[in-house]
């Protein structure tokens, strides 16, 4: 599977530069002036007053041309940073799905011919014929340059908005592999299944994720071409069924007619609004799987409050209920599906996490399409607009009161004792410690 996932920037990727000569150089700060309305009045007073009346009419069309161009440009040049997970579902997703059934096994690969079967796309797709990447005499985000950042500015804080190029949707799809690619050594992937758990496990432990040994999970890092992981849903037949984190049963039929691409995000505990995906193309509408895992206590204010709600539905997102949670704070529980998607969506190929704070703005084909296509990779995620270090991570979340600071300072400990050392450009390629 491959995905994108979020982690906490509350700007997205915005519009889509289909020209690499589109982009305006940012200046001194930033995209242009940003005064407040008084000062704007004022300075057009006095330009008024410096041309005469006899120009004021051209000086306004000028003005009013200059904003439209302006705008345009604004609108389709914004950040390169994603907040989403993308990852390649077949190279690590084929597996046995208990452990205790060592007799059903399930190849890391599905072929073309089985793929294009089970691949049922209900609306006509792009003409590879005219559109296949050997017809590209270049790609048509090359050359595309990213213009210096603006100067620190101490009356904005967080994320800023950068220049990012994206192809039209047609040519996303052209530049899509035809197949995945084989994993060079992991062969058969197992999951580990407990039919019974038993009750002297220290409060670190997870009834949900197994109770794995340090041993087992040192063991775990060492990639074979046969292995067998705790990957959390140790319980029950499958993952949502009996396992904590349960879904309806017609709700896992669904999830597993999803073959291409899903779309996920989740809320618990009614923390977030839903944010409704903008800009999805047709295909993407047709084609693309959108969901949102909720709890009870989310769905029941969805139904009461959103004008948008039809038969489980809100706009795109397919609401999937789930019950018996494993934890007791919501932001631990969304974990789950953000980090185990592939394990709730089998066949999916690829897979976008977008944490619920945030709202896609862009078509989901154009993402994967941007960050791993292009790049030739299986898994991006993005940075930290600010923090790239775990220990300042750790502090900021105490500062914060996300979480006990005891158990903050616990995991912390292990980490040290693990040989976790500070983040430092001495670490690249490696550009984050988190």
């Amino acid at each position: 599977m491959s995905g994108i996932a979020s982690l906490g920037l509350r700007s997205g990727s915005y519009g889509s530069l289909s020209s690499a000569g589109s982009a305006r150089k940012a200046g001194a700060r930033g995209w242009g002036w940003r005064g407040g309305e008084k000062e704007r009045l004022q300075l057009l007073h006095r330009a008024l007053r410096l041309v005469g009346r006899r120009r004021a009419g051209v000086l306004l069309l000028l003005a009013a041309v200059s904003a439209t161009i302006f705008c345009s440009i604004f609108a389709v040049a914004k950040d390169d940073n994603v907040s989403v997970i993308i990852s390649n579902n077949y190279e690590v997703q084929n597996t046995i799905e208990n452990s205790v059934y060592p007799s059903i096994t399930r190849p890391l690969m599905m072929s073309s011919d089985q793929y294009s079967s089970s691949s049922v796309n209900k609306i006509e797709l792009p003409n590879r014929l005219h559109l296949s990447f050997e017809n590209f005499t270049h790609h048509p985000c090359e050359g595309f340059s990213i213009s210096p950042p603006p100067l620190v500015d101490p009356k904005r804080t967080g994320p800023r908005s950068c220049p990012v190029c994206y192809v039209s949707v047609d040519q996303a799809f052209a530049l899509m592999p035809l197949q995945p690619s084989p994993s060079p050594v992991l062969k058969n992937l197992n999951y580990v299944f407990e039919d019974s758990v038993t009750a002297f496990f220290s409060n670190q432990s997870s009834v949900f994720g197994g109770h794995s040994s340090l041993e087992q999970r040192n063991k775990s890092f060492d990639i074979n071409e046969s292995m067998t992981v705790h990957c959390g849903f140790v319980r029950g037949k499958k993952p949502g069924q009996g396992s904590g984190f349960d879904i309806n049963d017609d709700d896992l039929l669904e999830m597993e007619q999803c073959r291409e691409l899903v779309v996920a995000s989740a809320i618990f505990g009614n923390y977030d609004m839903i944010q409704h995906p903008r800009n999805a193309s047709e295909f993407s509408k047709a084609n693309a799987c959108f969901y949102m895992f909720v709890d009870e206590e989310t769905e029941a204010y969805v139904k009461n409050y959103s004008s948008l709600y039809r038969n489980n539905k809100v706009g795109l997102w397919r609401l999937v209920v789930v019950r018996n949670l494993p934890y007791e704070d919501p932001r631990r529980t969304g974990k789950i599906p953000k980090l185990l998607l592939h394990r709730l969506f089998p066949n999916v190929r690829f897979s976008v996490w977008i944490d619920a704070k945030l709202q896609l703005v862009v078509d989901p084909y154009l993402l994967l399409e941007r960050f791993l296509w292009r790049k030739n990779a299986t898994f991006a995620i993005s940075r930290h607009y600010k923090r790239f270090d775990v220990f300042e991570e750790a502090e900021a979340n105490k500062a914060a009161g996300k979480y006990d600071n005891a158990s903050i300072d616990y995991q912390i400990g292990f980490y040290r004792k693990e040989g976790l050392t500070h983040y430092s450009p001495a670490k690249f390629p490696i550009t984050s410690g988190q």
